[in-house]
């Protein structure tokens, strides 16, 4: 066999000595028995026959590390054979090419010999092979082999791919590329785990050996619920100790990950990572058990405690209400709310849609609902102010909330209060507790901007008939709720519960715009909604129409005096004084204690006071 040892010349530009494609030992040794010739030359010189001899054979090739004047290197050897036939008298030299395909880098060597006979003196086939060709881990050659003279028309070149493999690998691991990789270090990571008691903590302890070719090391610890990292250096140590600190609650599950990732000189932030896991915690599995004890007990307890409260409640249970019912899915309720709900008497339609807000309160979300339309007897017998001054003293006092639900009417209304053009409308006339809407602001508008009470009020409108210009200015710093959009936002804040929590968002079925109507409540107040929208678009100048001048009073209903019902009127000052403190001496004083949410008023403090 013969060893051809050769220099190498790099093809791509930029490319330093210690990554360039090489041979080492460049000189040749052709002293087989049996060679006449045997020299080596580059492989300019070239020239193509009519007639070559046949292409030669691969033998297996070997991959190893060799040393030269910088260390141990990875190398490889290439081997290839003479076809024992007529032809091999006729070669006069072989020729093999060597490129890295990552980086583009080749060598080609030619040598050329002269045969006189077609064995070699152990009459076995002539073998040459192309020793120490210094290569790098993790990259692929493809090498080719052409006897010469090579033929024109023919080619009889071999070609095959050799793939280096990686550091990790048993032939090339000690490689000094490779060692400065980490190919032969070995943490030998030990692990320990104490509890502190005292400080309600859990330590975990790792140990490991240092690597001569990194400084620094990030080690790491994660389990289903934490994970932590901490750089540490070597300084000159041989042995290093990292401690994580974490609360025991944080613990679930006894199984943890530890990994140390180095960084050597080569692979910097690539190099390979040494892991190791923890699924034995001595004191976790007393820990499991005593927790699994007092679950049991209290799961005991709750079904014992879940019987009883069957067993007091079997007789009760077939004559709850119908809007206990039908209450909404998905979120449970702690208590029953109440809603006194405010609202202008615009139209006949329009106060078909309040009750069938009502009823879909009631039945729907089992809400109990007050309305002055559904309470006439207790209101006739109190009077407006003191029906109204009652429940502002029943809500305040409890966490039920009051509901205005802004129109035009309500607007103009209070308008009118604030100086503009008086509004009668045509239903207040027509019914048996006539304009309860100014009363309520006149008493109302004074606690609202207090702060201690301004959670209780909720402000909204139907989207489809209203809009939020129909807001009264007082009521503008509240969030205003769009009917039936926004219902479900609504019925969260009657029930003082946040929609949106930390993790979690809470919902409520059959509430949303899509799905409120599939129920029969639903249904009649959808319908309610459409027909006094259908109302609108054909009748632009309904409100208009719905207002009455002071000489269409008598006209519109002839049974009606000058000096209305005391029950039903807007009360004289001695009226309001007896009961509640005045609306002008209210006002006063929020005008001095807040005067910041009074100046979002749009009239004048002295307007509201004459008025009231």
């Amino acid at each position: 066999m013969s060893h051809l040892l050769f220099f190498c010349f790099c093809l791509t530009a930029g490319l330093t000595a210690s990554s360039c494609l090489r041979i080492l030992n460049p000189h040749q040794d052709c002293r087989q028995p049996g060679l006449a010739i045997c020299k080596i030359n580059n492989c300019s010189d070239k020239h193509k026959v009519s007639q070559a001899p046949s292409g030669p054979v691969w033998d297996p090739e070997h991959v190893g590390v060799v040393t030269d004047e910088r260390g141990s290197v990875p190398s490889m050897n290439v081997t290839w054979s003479l076809q024992t036939n007529g032809g091999v008298l006729d070669q006069s030299g072989s020729e093999i090419n060597i490129r890295d395909e990552k980086s583009n880098q080749s060598v080609c060597v030619q040598f050329s010999f002269n045969i006189t006979e077609q064995h070699n003196p152990k009459k076995e086939r002539w073998k040459f092979s192309l020793d120490g060709v210094v290569v790098e881990p993790d990259h692929t050659y493809a090498v080719s082999v052409v006897n010469l003279p090579e033929p024109k028309s023919s080619d009889v070149t071999i070609r095959k791919i050799i793939i280096i493999p990686g550091c990790g690998d048993s032939r090339i691991q000690k490689a000094q590329m490779c060692i400065e990789n980490g190919s032969l270090w070995n943490p030998h990571m030990t692990k320990a785990m104490y509890m502190d008691e005292v400080k309600k903590k859990l330590f975990v302890v790792l140990g490991f050996e240092a690597a001569e070719y990194s400084e620094r090391y990030q080690v790491s610890i994660q389990s289903q619920t934490f994970h932590y990292s901490h750089n540490v250096s070597k300084e000159n140590r041989t042995s290093l100790n990292v401690t994580f600190a974490f609360g025991f609650g944080q613990l679930q599950k006894c199984d943890m990950l530890l990994t140390i990732q180095p960084f050597f000189i080569r692979c910097k932030n690539n190099c390979q990572r040494h892991k190791i896991t923890i699924k034995d915690c001595p004191f976790y599995s007393q820990r499991t058990l005593i927790i699994k004890a007092v679950v049991g007990l209290f799961v005991i307890e709750l079904f014992f405690f879940y019987f009883l409260w069957r067993a007091c409640q079997k007789g009760s249970l077939n004559t709850s209400s119908s809007a206990a019912r039908q209450r909404p899915e998905g979120f449970q309720m702690q208590e029953r709310k109440r809603v006194l709900v405010l609202y202008s008497l615009d139209h006949p339609l329009y106060k078909n849609i309040v009750l069938k807000l009502c009823g879909f309160l009631a039945a729907k979300c089992g809400t109990e609902v007050v309305l002055d339309l559904l309470d006439s007897a207790r209101l006739g017998a109190l009077g407006r102010i003191q029906w109204l001054d009652w429940h502002r003293e029943q809500i305040e006092n409890s966490s039920d909330k009051i509901l205005l639900l802004c129109s035009r009417g309500v607007q103009a209304k209070w308008r009118a209060m604030c100086g503009d053009k008086q509004v009668i409308l045509r239903e207040d006339v027509h019914s048996p507790v006539g304009d309860m809407l100014t009363p309520a602001l006149c008493l109302l508008v004074p606690h609202f901007i207090r702060s201690a009470s301004y959670e209780k009020y909720l402000v909204a409108y139907f989207d489809n008939v209203c809009s939020e210009e129909d807001v009264p200015s007082p009521f503008n710093i509240a969030v205003r709720y769009k009917l039936m959009k926004q219902f479900e936002e609504l019925f969260f804040r009657i029930l003082d519960t946040e929609k949106h929590e930390p993790g979690r968002m809470n919902h409520i079925e059959g509430l949303s715009e899509d799905v409120y109507h599939q129920c029969p409540s639903g249904r009649a107040l959808q319908d309610a909604i459409e027909a006094f929208h259908a109302h609108q678009l054909e009748h632009p100048h309904w409100f208009e129409e719905e207002s009455l001048e002071s000489s269409e009073l008598q006209a519109d209903d002839p049974h009606m005096t000058k000096q209305p019902d005391r029950s039903h009127s807007l009360p004289d000052s001695t009226q309001v004084i007896s009961h509640v403190q005045t609306c002008d001496t209210d006002f006063t004083a929020d005008r001095m204690a807040l005067k910041g949410p009074e100046q979002l008023f749009l009239c004048s403090s002295a307007e509201f006071r004459s008025y009231c």
